[in-house]
């Protein structure tokens, strides 16, 4: 990405929120490698087999982007937090479809790193996770975006601490804590309910 890329980016952004329609096809070449980037990190999680690929990640994230024109849009890094909501919600919904084909196709739980890797299912694990978040979510939204945004995101530390408008400490603190937690309720050792984590 050239150094004034950035900042085309945002122009475009601010334009299509503005509603020029064209100002999206205008966006997605300046940022297309990026998307890429995020669906192979999705998909490289996903069991062998899976039904989407890559570009197909990207394609129905496209199209979801269409409706989130509305969005009020501050930068590239906001945009690749969006996009990458996007694709989990995406996979998400791509995987209860699989499952509610099958009969008992209960999601197993397994670590946070561990999770898509080691389900015995395909597109178990990310219905697993997707759970644990939203749980998290409801207890500690930015925790649970510190780990959406970084996780599978990609962003870095101080991206993230922009999208999120906090220190980068306060991202390491939350990236550390929200981790565990989420460790303790993938395990499901969890006995008197969701643990609780110290907040700012």
């Amino acid at each position: 990405m050239s150094p004034d890329a950035p900042r085309e980016v945002t122009g475009l952004l601010l334009a299509w929120a503005g509603g020029d329609k064209a100002s999206l096809d205008r966006l997605i070449p300046l940022v297309q490698n990026e998307l890429h980037d995020i669906a192979h990190r999705y998909m490289r999680r996903e069991a062998a087999g899976h039904t989407l690929q890559t570009t197909a990640l990207v394609n129905e994230a496209y199209l979801r982007l269409i409706d989130a024109r509305r969005l009020s849009w501050h930068d590239r890094s906001h945009f690749l937090a969006v996009c990458s909501q996007i694709m989990r919600h995406v996979l998400v919904d791509h995987a209860r479809a699989r499952q509610a084909a099958k009969r008992g196709g209960a999601a197993k739980a397994a670590p946070l790193e561990e999770a898509w890797v080691a389900s015995p299912e395909p597109d178990t694990g990310i219905v697993a996770i997707d759970e644990a978040l939203s749980a998290l979510a409801k207890l500690y939204p930015r925790k649970a975006r510190v780990i959406e945004l970084r996780f599978f995101g990609g962003l870095s530390v101080e991206e993230t601490a922009a999208v999120l408008d906090v220190s980068q400490d306060t991202v390491m603190r939350d990236w550390r804590l929200a981790r565990s937690w989420l460790a303790r309720e993938l395990k499901q050792e969890k006995p008197h309910g969701p643990g609780a984590i110290a907040e700012d």
